[in-house]
């Protein structure tokens, strides 16, 4: 097929499969900045470093946009066996885990999937909810891991256990709030505890934890990182990656490997399209994703008045690991013919048509801009991996998944900046509306969300918490 982009997909594929700057970047963001965590002198540190890259690979108006939001500090945790036995299990708490020490009965749900709390309606009350991280197999969607926090909220249970999916892997972390401290409090307990300990529930009976925390919620400040290659009109095509991961690892896979593949897309374009792009490029990277999405909300927010002008938004989050690579619109049926298109010119680029409210292209796609993420058309979720626990390290990736990210960016960036005839524009409330009722994985989530929020309000009135 007539490839128009031909010279440039060859300057930058030649480009980026002969050079090793995106794991030499991994190594520098995981290795000297560790976790990047929200509110620390090491994300600061990071923040810097990326500035830093995008200023020396020639883009411009390379910056820090401060922005404030509540961070979270983990302090001492334990979750202790009291009755029929004791045994302390090796836990962690999870981000926003409000300070506790609370005794009720440990409730081990088969699963998180609705039918499971449905069933456990009654032991719900008043006990603890322990959930399985691994997808449920009678709902044909993703119940992620907030959804399953909320619904133990709202069954009346008094804390949450989130258990780890994978064997060998430890507990797995992840948010229980969105910029705002837990209604309950969160844990977390690897795999083999969780089969221990429903294997005494079925050999003793039900069983009572003690669910300890000293953490702590304060007010901080973290920063996004923004630059641009300028076009030729005032239209924007953006492309990014969170830069933030979770305290107890690296975060190399998520997020990094994703950082670094829009680094690198970044350079390519800058040093072989920077004076053929019609549109401008804006890279950023976002911060506080893992705690709600904070900082990408907050950017769309402060840049409201030239959302009009975005004309495609790619999400790069975890791009750079393991597995097919793709692209994903979010339900953008107008834009199939040119990436049909796409594909074929670029060999092995597939698409698909889905969202999910779980990472930075979110808070856009709910402002009407056209969205869409680096993922696998061709396979389903079926759990994070390494994603989330102590071992999401360096040595998980390889160079090749971070130069097929990279290569893939930078070719749909070129083409989506490039492009005369793009027809997709920014939609009205109402249409969002109408795909999220559509959606299967946002309509139940939606809902649960909305009550855990009124619940939330209701016990901030009662003086009881999730401020």
């Amino acid at each position: 097929m007539n490839n128009p982009y031909l010279e440039l997909d060859r300057a930058m594929l030649g480009d980026i499969y002969t050079t090793t700057e995106p794991m030499d970047n991994l190594i520098m963001l995981c290795d000297e900045f560790g976790s990047r965590t929200p509110g620390t002198p090491d994300e600061r540190a990071a923040a810097d470093f990326l500035r830093g890259k995008l200023e020396a690979y020639g883009l411009e108006n390379a910056r820090l946009e401060p922005f404030q939001h509540n961070a979270w500090r983990r302090g001492p945790t334990s979750l202790h066996i009291e009755k029929p036995f004791q045994k302390e299990i090796p836990c962690i708490a999870l981000p926003y885990c409000p300070p506790t020490d609370l005794t009720a009965p440990l409730v081990l749900l088969p699963d998180g999937g609705p039918a499971s709390f449905e069933r456990a309606a009654e032991r719900l009350k008043g006990g603890i909810a322990a959930v399985s991280s691994a997808p449920p197999s009678d709902v044909n969607r993703v119940v992620h891991r907030t959804e399953m926090y909320e619904r133990s909220a709202l069954a009346g249970a008094v804390g949450f256990v989130f258990i780890g999916m994978y064997e060998g892997r430890g507990p797995e972390t992840g948010s229980v709030g969105g910029d705002r401290e837990g209604l309950i409090p969160g844990f977390s307990i690897g795999h083999e505890d969780a089969e221990f300990l429903r294997r005494q529930e079925a050999r003793l009976g039900p069983l009572t934890a003690r669910l300890r925390a000293d953490c702590a919620t304060y007010p901080s400040e973290s920063w996004n990182i923004v630059a641009e290659i300028p076009g030729e009109t005032d239209e924007i095509v953006m492309i990014g990656s969170h830069h933030d991961g979770h305290d107890i690892a690296q975060g190399a896979m998520d997020p990094a490997s994703g950082v670094v593949s829009v680094l690198e897309a970044a350079r390519v374009l800058a040093k072989h399209a920077k004076d053929k792009l019609r549109r401008t490029a804006r890279f950023i990277f976002w911060s506080c994703e893992e705690i709600g999405l904070t900082g990408a909300y907050r950017h769309a927010e402060a840049t409201a008045d030239e959302l009009d002008k975005v004309r495609f938004l790619l999400n790069c989050d975890a791009a750079g690991g393991s597995g097919g690579k793709g692209v994903i619109l979010n339900q953008l049926k107008e834009l199939e013919p040119l990436f049909e298109a796409y594909e074929k010119q670029m060999g092995d680029a597939p698409f698909g048509q889905k969202t999910h409210a779980f990472s930075d292209h979110y808070p856009y796609f709910l402002r009407g801009v056209p969205t869409a993420y680096v993922g696998n058309p061709r396979g389903r979720f079926t759990g994070r991996g390494w994603g989330h626990t102590a071992y999401d390290t360096v040595d998980k990736l390889e160079l090749r998944h971070l130069w097929a990210a990279s290569a893939l960016a930078a070719r749909i960036v070129l083409r989506a900046a490039s492009e005369e005839n793009w027809p997709a524009r920014r939609r009205a409330p109402e249409e969002i509306e109408e795909i999220m009722r559509q959606e299967p994985d946002l309509v139940d989530m939606r809902a649960v969300s909305d009550a855990y929020d009124q619940l939330c309000e209701e016990r901030q009135a009662d003086g009881k918490g999730a401020s």
